[in-house]
């Protein structure tokens, strides 16, 4: 990273001055420091914001103090040439609601963590009494339905665990809990005429070369039958450190004693969407539309 200064928008502009370049990992498996700012705090003092490469975990802010000398900043490095692991806090600490923990989705919003992957049909869902899902798209492709809602994978390892009620799903719907970014697998209920089943399905690839059209739509990997209708819990763990990353997937009828279904999935590390991978909540139809789901809670938990 570079920087040129002037008196003026318009220049001239002096020759540049190195701010940043390849200044060591201060985060785990992250990238050097990099596509940054500066920015002041109000007693005066100056830092440097950037972000490091954590991908599939996508991006992660990181903070440096700054000094100045004969009018440049100059980032504080540890030993003169690696980005810090830990700063002074520059300002006082403020609480803030832990990522981690239980939504039972009892008020009338979604709360700033979550995100849609498209546009939301906002008639087809709702809160209040645990999250509804009703089908809003008719389609054979994960990445092409609608009110998929989705949180980021907290890092570097968690879980993702839904109550699912599916007792109002219809023939042909799918719905469960997801691992995905551009790459995806998931864990849930496929109803068809003849019942209900549980599956896990992975290999949902989008294809980066071909206008982001989905390449292979999904292999069931295992599959069991299960009531008709009721509840089941469905857990996704997550790795998302470099080595490699990947989910895997387990059941429970209970909410306490879990199984493991299918394969681990792995997680492709390339760069293309600049975000990182999501846990994702979700209900398609592949015939016609008129099911729900009630999605009763969502449990994110930091894991070993």
């Amino acid at each position: 990273q570079i920087m040129l200064r002037s008196d003026t928008p318009f220049g001239p502009y002096e020759e540049w001055h190195r701010v940043l370049q390849n200044n060591g990992h201060p985060v785990p498996f992250g990238s050097s420091p990099y596509q940054g700012a500066l920015v002041d705090t109000q007693d005066g003092d100056w830092w440097y914001i950037a972000f490091v490469n954590l991908f599939p975990g996508g991006r992660f802010p990181v903070l440096a103090p700054v000094t100045w000398s004969d009018g440049w900043p100059n980032v504080e490095f540890v030993n003169g040439t690696d980005w810090g692991s830990t700063y002074p806090y520059p300002l006082p600490k403020h609480s803030v609601t832990p990522i981690a923990g239980t939504d039972e989705f009892t008020t009338e919003t979604l709360g700033p963590q979550y995100e849609w992957n498209h546009n939301p049909d906002n008639s087809k869902w709702s809160t209040g009494k645990g999250l509804t899902l009703s089908t809003a798209t008719v389609t054979k492709d994960f990445f092409m339905a609608r009110n998929t809602l989705s949180h980021r994978i907290l890092g570097p390892k968690s879980s993702a665990t839904i109550e699912l009620d599916y007792s109002a799903m219809k023939d042909g719907d799918k719905a469960g809990l997801a691992t995905f970014l551009y790459d995806a697998a998931w864990i849930g209920i496929s109803m068809t005429s003849c019942g209900a089943t549980l599956q896990m399905v992975d290999n949902i690839i989008m294809n980066g070369t071909d206008g982001w059209h989905t390449g292979t739509t999904g292999d069931v990997v295992a599959s069991i039958k299960v009531s008709p209708k009721g509840s089941v819990w469905l857990r996704a763990k997550a790795d998302i450190t470099r080595d490699p990353a990947h989910s895997a997937f387990s059941y429970s009828t209970d909410g306490i004693n879990f199984s493991g279904l299918g394969s681990v999935h792995h997680m492709d590390n390339e760069q293309l969407f600049f975000v990182g991978e999501r846990y994702g909540v979700f209900n398609y139809a592949t015939k016609s539309l008129s099911g729900k789901v009630i999605v009763k809670s969502f449990i994110m938990s930091a894991t070993d």
